[in-house]
């Protein structure tokens, strides 16, 4: 099983900054490009032990903290009444510049907001991130069962990244240079926590097709979150992947966009933004780490453009029009882990058929969507 950390910062940013004549810059790059090594070692551990939420195994919840663990297995020993409402339960840590996580637990659920602006960034983002799931989805966190939320912020010094890393949420503060603070993007947030949402549920193996299948759900999702906090349609969002990470001095709107990708960015220390739209510009990379296990950063354009234009298509709401469709596609099973481009449109059609109909509006907008961006063969 691939378990490549799930970091936002695509590996050809950071190495491009690794090579920069600005030593603390290249220092903070190849830093947190080694770090990926390390989580990956971490996930590959964790994705032999048992998920939270297995009541058969040992232990129950397996890699919580003790503490979240004991949690868990109360809100999982909860009957179903009709007055139980299920609520996020959210604790924010201090990673205070250093490795060891979680960290000093610094807000927990239903504590008001503290000094530290990233503690409260992140709290508020994986609120509205669990309101996407269970407010309009019905889903109760990223297992469905109650998962407790945990996200650690000022992880090491100069970090340049965020991830998910099997079983948390980590921030880095950025090496203030070319990145700022991770915790800045509400939709960052909502990306990072979709990995989890998506190891849960259709766990795309991290490599090639299926792979940028996993980033660009994190997208999809991210965007959503970011467009709901904001009241925003399909029509007044702007479908930016990471506005505000870069600092004033990069060339650039924000990490990826699904509106127009390869236009997010075009600058001398990191680049220009090589995602495609359309499988004509699909990449056949290397399916190893110099190759962004195949381009997962990458190709994960071409479905993000499918996303923007069936929910452009369709108008008002992304969250309420083409949402659920991708939401039925990931969680309803009957998909590979290693499933491409090809096999998650074809699943997206006809969950769309599903829940709207066939020859529906919705139905005609997701289809037309991957014949736009050329997974599809048109009719």
């Amino acid at each position: 099983m691939n378990t490549t950390a799930c970091t936002i910062v695509p590996p050809h940013i950071l190495r491009a900054l690794a090579r920069s004549s600005d030593e603390r810059v290249a220092q903070a790059a190849e830093h947190t490009l080694r770090t990926r090594l390390t989580v990956e070692g971490k996930r590959a551990a964790q994705a032999r032990r048992p998920r939270p939420g297995d009541r058969s195994a040992p232990g129950g919840s397996g890699f919580l903290p003790r503490d979240l663990q004991a949690r868990a297995e109360r809100t999982l020993d909860l009957p179903p009444t009709a007055t139980t409402t299920p609520n996020p339960q959210r604790s924010i840590h201090d990673a205070q510049q250093g490795t060891k996580l979680p960290g000093v637990l610094e807000r927990s659920e239903g504590e008001p907001a503290v000094a530290d602006e990233s503690v409260n960034e992140a709290y508020d983002g994986l609120g509205a991130t669990w309101s996407l799931y269970y407010d309009v989805f019905g889903r109760n966190s990223l297992d469905d069962n109650g998962l407790p939320l945990v996200a650690s912020v000022h992880y090491d010094k100069k970090f340049d990244n965020a991830y998910w890393d099997g079983e948390q949420m980590v921030f880095g503060d950025g090496d203030g240079v070319y990145f700022s603070s991770f915790t800045d993007s509400i939709d960052v947030i909502g990306h990072e926590l979709t990995h989890g949402l998506t190891q849960y549920t259709a766990g795309f193996v991290y490599v090639g097709q299926s792979g940028a299948l996993n980033e660009s759900m994190s997208d999809v999702f991210g965007s959503m979150v970011k467009q709901r906090s904001l009241g925003q349609s399909a029509a007044q969002a702007d479908w930016l992947i990471g506005q505000g990470l870069f600092t004033a001095r990069v060339h650039g709107e924000a990490l990826r966009s699904m509106k127009a990708p390869g236009t997010a960015y075009d600058d001398p220390n990191i680049g220009k933004d090589p995602q495609p739209a359309t499988m004509d510009g699909y990449q056949q990379l290397p399916h190893d780490d110099s190759g962004d296990n195949g381009g997962v950063h990458i190709n994960s354009g071409i479905p993000n453009h499918a996303f923007y234009l069936a929910a452009a298509a369709l108008g008002a709401n992304s969250w309420e029009t083409v949402g659920p469709v991708w939401y039925d596609t990931l969680t309803r099973g009957g998909l590979p882990k290693d499933a491409d481009f090809a096999g998650f449109a074809a699943a997206t059609i006809k969950a769309a058929e599903t829940r709207y109909g066939a020859d529906s509006e919705q139905e005609r907008a997701v289809r037309t969507a991957w014949e736009q961006v050329k997974v599809v063969v048109s009719a």
